[in-house]
Order: structure tokens, then C-alpha cells, then sequence
């Protein structure tokens, strides 16, 4: 009986021992926590967004995004749902938003850890794993206190993001004692920082507004900074303003483009449309509209119904309005540049968040040394890839956990058949 190894007992690192043990594999889960799948307890506000309807190749980022297509293919959203189904899962819809009917998260992580034990899946749990070596034709995974033996290795230690639900990177640094090559692990689905101190006046508003990430070229050395800036991504929802920048879904959508520029030393901007239902000649003659109407209100009180008082004063100091002058006394430049401080907010991105912050990384296990179609090293025979450490990131919306259970699908199977589907 072929003996396989799973390091990390998150999403992929559970879903990867179930399917080895059922191919008939004789597995051990080696994690670290005292329990297993405790980052799922986390995911979703608690409730676990499963996965999504909408399995657009667009919501799984990479250095090859293209990577995933391989991988999803093999086990996709019908195979997830059946899956699950067959575990005692039942799936409620939230406009294509996937979760347990239940609401309750730990009914997904209860239901794997259940099926694991019912195969006979041989959990090591606080077991931190010093090394991990290959030895003759297996693996020697080193603890405190043991060796761990297999013929082959799956490597789903996570990434190093939300560290404290255990997850420290370390598979990181397994991956390149074996001869891999790690993308710089980043933070991704995380708030953006940004250099104007306006931010501290805007703290606690929630507004539905579209979010641009634009980021110019490396500066030469020694040269100037190229001023002209790329568009890296956009998306739209409900924007949080924070004392130091912005959050919320949209700005988490597009924060690893964001992160990433900042990291190659490229200057980065938001832009911010903040009434995105209009188009620019809309809003024009809704304005002229509202000024025949309201013309006799002041800036602020003109503004009011369309924005929270502390956004629309924010909005006249940028255009250099006053106050206290009436909407019907702006000259033609005014009302322009209000107009385009609304459609065009900018605010100059300095950070994203931590690690600590972030929900999942950017970056990880190369997959130009990984094979799509088994998640098998192209350099180590035996080893195998699932999950967060590889360098695949998904969209919020429960794309990264569909990345986990069909990575550790792809993995699992193929350890338990040395590779061979």
C-alpha cells in the first residue's frame, strides 16, 4: 500500500488526505495546530463561502493564471458540490455566492475532519515540521519527536497569511529546501493605505463607488519616476474609508495588483468613481438639474442626499469650492472640477496591509515547476503541491477555497497513484 504524506491540515491539505485514502493510499496528516481546518473556521465571516457559480478563469490570479484552468477542469464547482452533498452538505445561494445551509463553517471543517477519520487518515496533529526531505524514493518529514515516512509528499502548508490561524509560511521554506523557487509571498485580499491625511476625516463611511488601481513603470536608476500610469484592475461595491485609506470587497478584489506594484517600486494610485451609476454626461445634466432646483443651497447642503457630510465637504475642499457659497454662484470651473473629483477621486497608495490583515497571499510555489494536470513537482518525483502555497490567488467570493479543494483533489490522487491519473 503506497504510504503518502500530507503537510498542513487546512482545505487542500484535508480534501488532498481524503481523496489519497481514497484511492487507497495509506495517509498522514502532519499539521501543526491542535486541530485541523482551523483557518476554515475563519472564512466567510464564520459561515464559509464554498465556492461560486461564477467560475470565470478571471477570479483565480497568478504569475500563469492560466495555470488554474488545468486544475479546475479536473474538479470543478459541480464535482465541489457533489462532494460536498455526498458529506451531509447542504448549499445555500447568495446571488451565486455559495455556503452551508447552516451558516456555520465548522460544519464544513466537521465534515472532513469526520471523513478523513472514516478512512482510516492517520492525523499527527502539533507536529511542526522541522524537515522535509527526499530520502531513496520517499519522504522523511522531521519533528520535535519523529520522523514521518512516505512514498510520497503533499505539501499544503498554506501560506502567510492570517498567521494566526497557524498559517506561518513555512511551507514556503519546505518547497525551497527541496530545490523550488518561491514568488515573493505578498499580502492580497487586504486594505490599501494611502498618503493623504483627509482619510482620518473620512474614517467609518461606507459608500458604493467603482475602484481603479493604476500604477506607472519602475523608475530607471537614477532617473525619474515614469508619470504615466497603467490601469492593473478595477471593481465596484461598497467602499470603506478607514483613518488611513480605503477597504472593503472591491478594494480587497484589486489590493495583490496593488501590493505587488508597490513591491516592484512603482508609484500607485486609487481612482474612485463615487457615483458610478452615472455616466459622465449623466451626472452633467443631473447636476444641471439639481442646480435649477437647489441652486439656492449651500455646498454642503447641495450635496446632501448624494453624499455623507464629511465626504461632501472632502469633496469641495479638493475642487476649491467654499462652503458657504451657494450651488448657483459656482463658476463653470467649480462645478468641473467637483464634477471630476466625484467621477475621479485619486489618492496616491502607499502600503497595503499585513499579513496579519491579509486573507490570503499573492505569490508562492512557482507553478512553472509544477505539472497542472497531478500538482506533481516537475523537480522532485513524489512531491505534490495544494492550496495556498502555490502561487495561485483567488478573488473573494470563495474562489480560494475552490482553488484548495480542487488543488487538493488533483494532489491527493495523484500521490496515492505515484502521479499517474
Amino acid at each position: 500500500m503506497r504510504r503518502v504524506l500530507v503537510i498542513g491540515g487546512g482545505a487542500s491539505g484535508l480534501m488532498a488526505a481524503i481523496q489519497a485514502a481514497r484511492s487507497g493510499a495509506k495517509v498522514t496528516l502532519l499539521e501543526q495546530n491542535r486541530q485541523v481546518g482551523k483557518k476554515i473556521l475563519v472564512t466567510g465571516n464564520g459561515r464559509c463561502n464554498l465556492t461560486n457559480r461564477d467560475q470565470e478563469l478571471s477570479h483565480y490570479r497568478g504569475s500563469d493564471s492560466g495555470f488554474a484552468a488545468a486544475v479546475l477542469q479536473q474538479f470543478g464547482l459541480e464535482e465541489t458540490l457533489e462532494f460536498f452533498g455526498d458529506l451531509g452538505i447542504l448549499v445555500k445561494d447568495r446571488n451565486g455566492y455559495l455556503y452551508p445551509y447552516s451558516d456555520q463553517a465548522s460544519s464544513v471543517a466537521e465534515v472532513l475532519r469526520m471523513e478523513a477519520e472514516r478512512l482510516g487518515v492517520k492525523m499527527a496533529l502539533g507536529n511542526r515540521i522541522l524537515k522535509l526531505s527526499a530520502a531513496g524514493k520517499g519522504f522523511e518529514a522531521s519533528t520535535d519527536g519523529w520522523t514521518y515516512e512516505g512514498d510520497a509528499c503533499v505539501l499544503a502548508a498554506g501560506s502567510a497569511a492570517a498567521p494566526a490561524t497557524g498559517s506561518d509560511g513555512s511551507g514556503y521554506v519546505l518547497a525551497e529546501s527541496l530545490g523550488h523557487r518561491v514568488v515573493k509571498p505578498l499580502p492580497a485580499l487586504v486594505q490599501l493605505r494611502c498618503r493623504e491625511r483627509f482619510f482620518e476625516r473620512l474614517a467609518g463611511l461606507r459608500m458604493e463607488a467603482s475602484v481603479k488601481i493604476l500604477a506607472g513603470d519602475p523608475a530607471p536608476a537614477g532617473g525619474k519616476k515614469n508619470a504615466e500610469r497603467k490601469e492593473l484592475a478595477e471593481d465596484r461595491g461598497e467602499v470603506q474609508f478607514t483613518k488611513n485609506g480605503i477597504s472593503g470587497i472591491p478594494v480587497f478584489q484589486v489590493s495583490r495588483y496593488a501590493v505587488r506594484a508597490l513591491d516592484e517600486g512603482r508609484r500607485v494610485e486609487a481612482r474612485l468613481n463615487l457615483l458610478p451609476r452615472f455616466e459622465k454626461r449623466e451626472l452633467e445634466k443631473y447636476f444641471a438639474s439639481r442646480r435649477k432646483d437647489g441652486g439656492y443651497k449651500k455646498g454642503e447642503q447641495f450635496l446632501t442626499g448624494l453624499f455623507p457630510g464629511k465626504m461632501s465637504l472632502c469633496l469641495l475642499e479638493r475642487a476649491g469650492i467654499s462652503k458657504n457659497k451657494k450651488a448657483e454662484d459656482w463658476t463653470a470651473g467649480e462645478l468641473e472640477r467637483l464634477l471630476l473629483q466625484i467621477r475621479d477621486f485619486q489618492t496616491e497608495i502607499v502600503s497595503g496591509g499585513s499579513f496579519e490583515q491579509a486573507q490570503v497571499c499573492s505569490g508562492g510555489v512557482d507553478t512553472r515547476e509544477i505539472c497542472p494536470e497531478t500538482m506533481e513537482s516537475r523537480l522532485v518525483p513524489g512531491l505534490f503541491f495544494a492550496g495556498e502555497v502555490v502561487d495561485i490567488d483567488g478573488a473573494c467570493g470563495g474562489y480560494n477555497l475552490q482553488w484548495a479543494w480542487s488543488s487538493g483533489y488533483t494532489a491527493g490522487r495523484s500521490a496515492a497513484k505515484g502521479g499517474k491519473e
